[in-house]
């Protein structure tokens, strides 16, 4: 492929990427509209001049969405379907019943961020990060500081990042070989990030709304509604278990989480209606962030350095402006990484901007105030904060030790980057 334009030895597509993610947060009303002008911007310049990693021309750009299709359609059906989600828990009035088992002061909005995080480790960051959204504008009366939406964000992905049942990057690991084993230790920094952000975000939301303490004694959950999320939840859970395990050839041929999600969704469809009208909106939402994961998936980052507890640390910034995946992909590739020490970099790292993360992006479809970048730097600092002392903390107690799986994930890596 040719290398093209590089300006200060930096490939062209990486300049064009940036300037799009620049738009989005100066033009934060529109976004949607950004992100699509920036996709075509890229997609234009490599038809025309470098061409793709899968050939050259429009037969290269097809053969590279076909490689990305499961990817892009299983993120499209779960962020459709955890709205749908979300709303059913908020209805099954559980949310409401909780301030009456939470302090009434910061370290109940706290403990709020720790269920988020235990959440995270067996379910989808983006499911526990659209319940965590769902119980604060009930807990905080819809006045939901950004400073603490930022910690349930980093709390989803950082419950996530030590399991490889919580992350699409911890489950793209596992696809290609890696053991579960071989991210728990990710916790380490996981577990020390979710207080240093937690604590600020939970003082920042009590100073501006603190819990809501007149819940009603006679409030009666929804089982009908519960049992819909359960079911829901179990589904996917259950379809990426067995599809990652027992069928990792054809865990890449057919978006199975997106299928399993809707599957759920249309079985429960007689049990309580769904809120069908949240679709169109959070269609909108969600085409924003396939436009910039796909448009991610288009950088050539094989300029990457090679693997170092340093580079690692770098990726960690670098995912909160570029999409994790294709990050953790050519991770994956590159092999020499300590998976763990790559799954808490990449998945935390990605909460200190609200679309560095899948989690951060459906989260901003329940608050569309959180698209801006601004202001989620400004109230939510003690996310990067967070993410340094976190991995220092990583670093200093596990150390930088890889795996030495270069050759174990060779092959299947080359059947998640080229299905079929």
């Amino acid at each position: 492929m040719n290398m093209g334009i590089a300006p200060f030895g930096v490939p062209l597509e990486f300049w064009l990427f940036a300037g799009t993610l620049l738009g989005v947060a100066v033009f934060h009303h529109h976004t949607l509209s950004v992100a699509l002008i920036g996709l075509a911007t890229v997609i234009g310049y490599k038809l025309l001049f470098v061409g793709f990693h899968t050939g050259p021309g429009v037969a290269g750009l097809l053969a590279h969405l076909q490689h990305e299709w499961v990817t892009l359609t299983n993120l499209f059906g779960l962020l459709m379907g955890f709205a749908l989600l979300a709303c059913h828990f908020e209805k099954s009035l559980v949310p409401m019943i909780l301030p009456k088992y939470l302090p009434g002061d910061w370290k109940g909005a706290f403990l709020m961020l720790v269920m988020v995080f235990v959440l995270s480790s067996f379910l989808d960051n983006i499911a526990a990060a659209m319940i965590g959204g769902a119980m604060a504008h009930q807990l905080f009366r819809g006045k939901v500081h950004i400073g603490y939406l930022a910690g349930i964000v980093a709390a989803s992905n950082a419950g996530g990042s030590g399991s490889v049942l919580g992350d699409t990057t911890t489950t793209m690991m596992w696809i290609a070989g890696v053991h579960p084993l071989d991210v728990l230790h990710a916790y380490a920094g996981a577990v020390v990030a979710l207080v240093v952000c937690g604590i600020p975000a939970s003082l920042q939301q009590h100073r501006y709304s603190p819990i809501l303490r007149d819940t009603h004694v006679h409030t009666q959950i929804d089982w009908g509604r519960l049992g819909i999320v359960l079911f829901m939840l179990v589904a996917a859970m259950v379809t990426n278990i067995t599809v990652n395990s027992r069928y990792v050839q054809y865990a890449n041929a057919f978006p199975w989480l997106g299928a399993a999600l809707w599957g759920a969704i249309v079985l429960t469809s007689k049990v309580r209606r769904h809120d069908w009208e949240l679709l169109p909106q959070t269609a909108l939402g969600s085409l924003f962030l396939l436009s910039l994961v796909t448009c991610a998936s288009l950088m050539p980052v094989e300029a990457l350095p090679a693997a170092a507890w340093t580079t690692a640390l770098g990726l960690g910034f670098v995912s909160a402006l570029f999409d994790n995946i294709p990050l953790t992909a050519l991770a994956l590739k590159q092999g020499g990484y300590d998976w763990g020490v790559l799954a808490y970099a990449v998945g935390f790292g990605g909460s200190m901007l609200w679309f560095g993360s899948s989690a951060g992006v459906a989260l901003s479809n329940l608050y569309p105030e959180t698209r801006s970048a601004g202001l989620w730097l400004r109230h939510g600092w003690h996310v990067a904060l967070a993410y340094v002392v976190g991995f220092a903390v990583l670093m200093t107690t596990v150390g930088w030790v890889p795996t030495g799986t270069q050759q174990r994930v060779a092959a299947p890596v080359s059947v998640l980057l080229n299905p079929g």
